[in-house]
């Protein structure tokens, strides 16, 4: 029992001192959440000029407009622009106060466990991220844009209003995101023993048909983005199984590492 003890760091505190420590870890992770709202509110016009080029290249050359039909919506849109951008700017600071309120109650094999789906967090949110903006969102607007025409004598013309741009962006980058962190759940959700590889391989036609309904949900009604998105989500389930073919031996290792371990302690005792 002394040998498994010495494996957790030696923090025997009362629930008094985790509730303060909890505290102290919550108030810096704001801090830094400020910090980086306050810091990107400042480039706040430069932010929103980046998150308007998709919708400035589906338009043709010199034409497209954003408008405001309220007076304080452009205000408003400066401060979701900032506070979106502080937060993943602070993240990886975010992170790192909750992984040291957590870690200290992990056994060192735990925590080498759990490292590589926090380094792999961030880089598959940025990665989704990145293929709303460059390629999704791009191929959206001009299939939106390409609704624009004559209707019964009138002209139809697209006039998106700053607002209603900046919540159909956010809607593309947090879907896309938040959607490729689909292998880090599975492989903790396997690491945990709640399921197994054979029972999501078996369950592969299941998986089809929601991840097809979660593409349809999550993502604006057009074809394009909701099949850009299917696709690489089926390819990051078929990569997750992959991983998990390549654990199994691995868990094997230290299940039986672990059992010869309690058994020379019970023959000590």
């Amino acid at each position: 029992m002394v040998s498994k003890l010495r494996d957790i760091d030696e923090t025997q505190a009362p629930l008094l001192e985790h509730l303060v420590e909890l505290r102290t870890r919550l108030v810096r992770a704001i801090a830094f959440l400020l910090i980086g709202f306050c810091v990107c509110f400042f480039f706040a016009d430069e932010i929103l000029g980046f998150l308007v080029q998709p919708l400035k290249n589906a338009f043709p050359e010199g034409e497209g407009q954003l408008i405001f039909t309220q007076l304080y919506e452009v205000f408003f849109v400066e401060l979701k622009v900032a506070l979106f951008a502080g937060f993943f700017v602070s993240f990886p600071l975010i992170a790192n106060q909750l992984w040291a309120f957590v870690a200290p109650g992990l056994y060192a094999k735990e925590k080498k466990a759990f490292l590589p789906f926090i380094i792999a967090t961030p880089v598959l949110f940025t990665s989704g991220a990145a293929l709303a903006y460059f390629v999704v969102m791009p191929t959206a607007f001009k299939w939106f844009l390409g609704f624009e025409g004559e209707a019964g004598g009138l002209s139809i013309e697209a006039l998106p209003s700053a607002g209603s741009y900046l919540g159909l962006v956010m809607q593309f980058i947090l879907a896309f995101g938040i959607s490729f962190l689909l292998p880090v759940l599975l492989l903790l959700l396997n690491r945990a023993g709640i399921v197994t590889r054979e029972q999501l391989a078996g369950a592969r036609r299941y998986v089809i048909v929601g991840v097809v309904a979660l593409a349809a949900i999550v993502t604006p009604p057009d074809p394009g983005s909701q099949l850009i998105l299917a696709v690489p989500l089926l390819l990051l389930f078929e990569g997750a199984l992959i991983v998990m073919r390549f654990q199994q031996p691995l868990a094997k290792d230290d299940e039986s590492s672990e059992e010869a371990e309690s058994d020379e302690e019970a023959v000590s005792d």
